[in-house]
């Protein structure tokens, strides 16, 4: 007989008093968090708030026969976090919404949440409340994530300008080459259910698709460093469509130099296991997470020597176009050609 718990034996308001009692708050503008029918919070005098949301759907942004429950929970948080790093602010608190289907039970969702926490933990985010539902289907999750600001410091799409620098944040296509990895091992255990998945030799790339890390750290270094990007956006959907986003927002054209690219060993190898260029990789794949943004030429000196940020091109006047660079100095007109929801 199993051990594990159908929701439908202890019902919502239980489930939900199970999961309360193992989050705590550590905001100070944290009123009043999960037990109410609102949260209560109260922004800090001189900030700005900011909001995202993303939906994430069982079959359509993960799948469950290779990503475990807590790297669920944790890439759920982190994923929205990325969002508010995007705008230069630190995330405060967020609300979580599930539509579960009845194949999970009570400690299936008490996985989920223990990631949930533990990326709470990690960007020191208060979760404060969100609401749960049966499914007819799979798994839903409804993430919407605060954050907050100085005055005048959030920084939009919209704002960069011609020569501005390019810059990003850690290395480009290994979440990407993560799933390829797998996608590959599940077929394999599909074909021959005795097999044992071979991840041993892919720990990175499987690691930065299953549990994203939103760049929050940069957020805290450019401070440091007194520099506001004049643009910023992260990387979800491949870093073509992410510049052109940019491009298109603040009505300038891009230069992207191929040979500036950052990409990570395990990336490269991975790549060329898989026969994929690994430039198509960075520029397509999607799902690193990492920040794209832009700053002034005059901040060249405080970025340059910087060990995470990589300066892959700068901005240009509109009429030239969003173009890549190659090696041999040819422009290739960027194309978006990663994700797309519909």
């Amino acid at each position: 007989m199993s051990d594990l718990t159908p929701l439908t034996a202890i019902g919502e308001f239980a489930l939900i008093r199970r999961l309360q009692a193992g989050i705590s708050t550590r905001q100070p503008g944290t009123v009043l968090g999960i037990g109410d029918d609102a949260a209560i919070i109260a922004p800090t005098p001189g900030t700005e708030q900011v909001i995202t949301t993303d939906l994430l759907v069982e079959g359509i942004h993960f799948d469950l026969s290779f990503c475990p429950l807590r790297h669920l929970g944790y890439k759920a948080v982190a994923v929205n976090v990325s969002d508010v790093a995007a705008m230069n602010a630190l995330p405060t608190q967020l609300v979580v919404g599930i539509s579960a289907g009845s194949r999970f039970t009570v400690e299936a969702i008490e996985e989920l949440y223990a990631g949930m926490r533990l990326a709470c933990e990690a960007y020191n985010v208060d979760l404060v409340g969100g609401d749960t539902t049966a499914s007819r289907g799979g798994l839903t999750l409804a993430v919407t994530v605060l954050g907050e600001a100085p005055t005048g410091q959030a920084v939009r799409r919209s704002g960069g300008h011609p020569t501005d620098l390019l810059c990003v944040s850690g290395d480009l296509g290994a979440a990407f080459l993560g799933l390829q990895v797998l996608e590959r091992e599940k077929q394999a255990f599909l074909a021959d259910p005795e097999t044992q998945p071979e991840l041993a030799n892919y720990e990175y790339v499987v690691q930065r698709q299953l549990r994203s890390e939103a760049r929050l750290d940069i957020v805290h270094e450019l401070r440091e460093l007194g520099v506001r990007p004049t643009s910023m956006i992260d990387i979800s959907d491949g870093l073509a469509s992410e510049v052109l986003h940019l491009c298109q927002a603040s009505g300038t054209g891009a230069r992207v130099f191929t040979e500036f690219l950052p990409l990570a060993n395990p990336t490269l190898e991975a790549a060329a296991e898989f026969n994929l260029d690994p430039i198509t990789c960075a520029l397509n794949g999607g799902e690193d997470y990492e920040l794209l943004f832009t700053v002034p030429v005059t901040d060249h000196e405080k970025l340059k020597n910087h060990p995470d940020i990589t300066i892959i091109g700068h901005l240009t006047e509109a009429s030239e176009g969003a173009n890549l660079i190659t090696r041999a100095g040819q422009p290739v007109p960027l194309q978006a050609q990663g994700w797309t929801s519909f």
